[in-house]
């Protein structure tokens, strides 16, 4: 059995919407651990409650690669196979990165490459957009420049708000990410530069 290390900084909606889908069988691993740097984080409660191995790990007043140092060991501890993130609201280190590759996976709301980084709702609604969505994609070194897994589309409606919007597009994330995470595990993919294939 895979498992799945959940990485997440606040309520953690797309961890609840994998946990749902790992205890129904939709997705063939099991969560070994949840950590957060931040101990109010709702997500992490909802791990404790559900059962889950859990870990705060402050990152506040660190070097970020002495925290990612950290959180890499835990992982590793708890022989996680693949690392979701999941509104982890930290850039990883490209120390990190490289002891997980191609075994770290994002959702951003949006389609990459448009509107990186934060905010990505409103970005899309000021630029003017008709459609934005969500992008389920590997991480690499740079702020959601990975090669991209997944991606669905949402209309932009004329009275959206970036609320509204954030809405409609976290409703496609909970779908395409655990759909993301079961093509990883399926160990079928193939990388032609940017380009992964074989979905």
């Amino acid at each position: 059995m895979k498992r799945l290390g959940i990485l997440l900084s606040g309520r953690g909606s797309n961890f609840e919407a994998i946990a749902r889908n790992v205890q129904a069988g939709k997705i063939p691993a099991e969560i070994a651990v949840v950590i957060s740097n931040k101990p109010e984080a709702l997500g992490l409660a909802r791990a404790k409650q559900m059962g889950l191995e859990t870990r705060f790990i402050p990152s506040k007043g660190k070097e970020r690669e002495a925290f990612d140092r950290e959180v890499a060991a835990v992982l590793k501890e708890f022989q996680v196979d693949l690392v979701c993130l999941a509104g982890f609201m930290r850039i990883l280190s490209p120390c990190f990165v490289r002891e997980f590759p191609r075994r770290i996976l994002n959702i951003h709301p949006a389609l990459l490459p448009s509107f990186p980084g934060e905010d990505a709702q409103r970005q899309a609604l000021e630029y003017g957009v008709k459609f934005t969505g969500c992008t389920a994609h590997l991480v690499d070194e740079g702020v959601d420049t990975g090669p991209i897994v997944c991606q669905a589309v949402v209309p932009v409606r004329d009275n959206d708000t970036a609320e509204t919007l954030a809405a409609r597009i976290l409703h496609e994330e909970h779908r395409i990410y655990s759909e993301a995470i079961c093509l990883l595990l399926d160990d079928k993919l193939q990388f032609e530069g940017r380009r992964v294939l074989g979905k």
